[in-house]
């Protein structure tokens, strides 16, 4: 059954869509049959639309299994921009030093309705070290760089937002009280930056700073992952005064580059 009933002018358009959708849902990849079935559309039409999107390096094919992904080219629609650059490339630069500096991996993301997204990661040169998939969705209740974008939002927003979202458990250590949420944005907004420590993934721990626009807006954050070994909770607030000189240095450039 296609995955979008709704007639419209332009079904080529629409049945493009309804495959980068279905991708996405499997980042793993699927076959052309696959996709052919996922979104009811002929093997012979599913092909074109998938060659015009490999073609234009949205989508990749694994010549061993044949099947198709997402490549990292979507990610760059969307993104803020100074100038004529995007955000990962006024980041890139304090990303790598903000890497060198922890020793861990570092990452940038954005937020993409009631989540956020990565969009960007410098890993870490660690034999063992916290690596995902870039367009990554994440909660905004569970994890430093998700209560930075809750956090400094306005406040009749913030509140919107508070209230659609569904605090679910993923460790023992999860916010599950709204109220308790609440209290948390306050402290990330007094002290300019947010932690995690294995309130997402047992084992991994987060420190997110906020990067604003140049109007002052928070429209994206970076912070460094890292085990929770390599980075206990005493050394939170060390690596947060880094990973907020990091921020700063991202909005200097935006401002230069505008």
């Amino acid at each position: 059954m296609p995955i979008n009933q709704m007639a419209t002018a332009t079904p080529a358009l629409d049945r493009g869509l309804d495959v980068l959708e279905i991708l996405d849902s499997r980042p793993a990849g699927m076959t052309l049959t696959e996709i052919s079935g996922a979104i009811g559309c002929p093997k012979n039409s599913t092909s074109r639309l998938i060659e015009t999107l490999v073609a234009r390096e949205y989508v990749a094919k694994d010549r061993v299994t044949q099947q198709f992904r997402l490549t990292g080219k979507i990610l760059q629609l969307g993104q803020p921009r100074a100038g004529d650059m995007s955000l990962v490339e006024c980041a890139l630069e304090s990303m790598r030093s903000l890497r060198d500096a922890v020793g861990e991996t570092v990452q940038l993301g954005i937020p993409c309705g009631d989540e956020g997204i990565l969009i960007e990661q410098v890993e870490s040169i660690q034999s063992i070290r916290v690596v995902v998939n870039l367009g990554l969705r994440f909660q905004l209740h569970n994890n430093a760089p998700g209560k930075v974008l809750l956090a400094f939002q306005s406040d009749d927003v913030r509140e919107q937002v508070i209230s659609r979202i569904v605090l679910a458990r993923s460790t023992e250590r999860t916010i599950t009280s709204k109220e308790l949420l609440r209290k948390e944005c306050q402290t990330v907004v007094l002290q300019g930056y947010s932690t995690d420590w294995g309130e997402a993934d047992e084992g991994i721990h987060c420190v997110a700073a906020p990067i604003r626009d140049r109007h002052q807006t928070v429209d994206a954050t970076i912070w460094v992952s890292a085990i929770a070994g390599r980075m206990p909770k005493r050394m939170f607030a060390a690596v947060a005064a880094v990973v907020k000189k990091a921020a700063a240095g991202i909005e200097k450039k935006r401002v230069a580059c505008e």
